[in-house]
């Protein structure tokens, strides 16, 4: 039997992580207009307040997210991306539910998100939406943009 994969803090400027951060610019950049693209680079996602995951097949990445500090109740989702040829096998709901409980753990009371309106997104707003997700007004860091969907939940 082949062992479900495996979910671990990790730096995100590990060199074997280089496809995850390729695919995850191509798609968010696929049919977003630049200025509505959030997503956050490497270098930001390794810094203080940020706690970064991997999920990996067999050694193999192939599923990374992120949650970042806003204040000491407050996190927000970064970062969240499965790999193409990955999907369809339960994954993202794995790594989302692992973001809640980290960040639940964390002592945060709440947990948001912005993600894009396009098609591109469609299937992660589904995704948002069963796990309890709503939709919200822009959090900190955000205005208004038509291109946005922003997204919350409680975790106490």
């Amino acid at each position: 039997m082949t062992p479900a994969p495996t979910i671990t803090e990790e730096n995100p400027l590990a060199p074997d992580l280089v496809l995850l951060f390729q695919r995850h610019g191509i798609d968010m950049r696929a049919d977003t207009p630049p200025e509505s693209v959030h997503m956050m680079d490497r270098s930001q996602l390794a810094a203080p307040g940020i706690r970064f995951f991997v999920m990996r097949d067999q050694g193999r990445p192939v599923a990374m997210g992120a949650f970042k500090r806003l204040d000491g109740t407050h996190a927000e989702i970064k970062s969240m991306h499965v790999l193409a040829e990955d999907r369809g096998r339960g994954l993202s709901r794995r790594m989302l539910d692992h973001l809640v409980m980290a960040a639940a753990a964390d002592g945060f009371f709440r947990l948001s998100l912005e993600t894009g309106i396009q098609p591109t997104f469609i299937a992660a707003r589904a995704l948002y939406a069963r796990a309890g997700f709503t939709e919200c007004t822009p959090f900190q860091g955000y205005g208004p943009d038509p291109n946005s969907v922003f997204m919350t939940k409680s975790l106490g």
